[in-house]
């Protein structure tokens, strides 16, 4: 399995991408294998404020509907419109075009606390 090594990963089997203060989020291959066949992405809104652990995004798949929660707490600033038009991207790409969401970062050093691509690797076993 392919795991990206620039990327920082957290136990519920989101992705992130940091670029300054904005991270963008998206759910690993792992969990896009373990869901299926994606057929419906409910994006956060755009403003809303979350929370570490806080359920901020539905990816719902031929086998369940899953709550895609905050790796980190901060402001979402974007959904991506093209998961919410083709869900299948969220399983054909989902570190690339299958992106969910970006958020500002409320602080940057909590982006440390999370899983490196190694770490998220064992866990995952």
């Amino acid at each position: 399995m392919n795991i990206p090594t620039d990327l920082k990963y957290n136990s519920s089997h989101e992705w992130v991408r940091l670029e300054g203060d904005i991270a963008t989020v998206g759910i690993t291959d792992h969990a896009q294998a373990e869901l299926t066949d994606v057929v419906f992405v409910e994006l956060p809104a755009v403003g809303k404020s979350v929370d570490l652990g806080d359920p901020t995004a539905v990816v719902e798949s031929v086998k369940a509907a899953s709550d895609i929660y905050a790796p980190i707490s901060g402001e979402i600033v974007e959904g991506n419109p093209e998961v919410e038009a083709d869900p299948a991207l969220v399983n054909t790409d989902p570190y690339g075009k299958g992106w969910i969401f970006k958020m500002r970062v409320k602080d940057i050093a909590s982006v440390d606390s999370l899983m490196d691509a190694a770490g998220y690797g064992a866990m995952i076993g």
